[in-house]
């Protein structure tokens, strides 16, 4: 069946870095576009970036540009999520998500704290 399953969180200081992992199964990985996703405590889910099938095209919220980096490795079937200077706001759990229209699907998500 169809898993994402991300890994690498944690607490973290401010200024800190983390990389996040999320290895999919049972699905043609290659073929879809892959995200990462936040959801802080009271507030909504938001896109955080986005990543082509294969690799040519990313793009970022505000604010994680310069600071995120996405990457995916189709040989591994496995998404990153660089996060460098990291900032207390960056605190939420984060998902991984994987489109192909009209399938779409979801991680459990892996809780980030960026906290002194």
């Amino acid at each position: 069946q169809v898993q994402l399953v991300e890994s690498g969180g944690g607490l973290v200081q401010p200024g800190g870095s983390l990389r996040l992992s999320c290895a999919a199964s049972g699905f043609s990985f290659s073929r879809y576009t892959m995200s990462w996703y936040r959801q802080a405590p009271g507030k909504e889910r938001e896109l955080v970036a986005v990543i082509s099938s294969i690799g040519d095209f990313t793009n970022y919220a505000d604010s994680v540009k310069g600071r995120f980096t996405i990457s995916r490795d189709n040989a591994k079937n496995t998404v990153y999520l660089q996060m460098n200077s990291l900032k207390p706001e960056d605190t939420a759990v984060y998902y991984c998500k994987a489109h192909n229209v009209p399938y779409a699907y979801w991680g459990q998500g892996t809780q980030v704290t960026v906290s002194s």
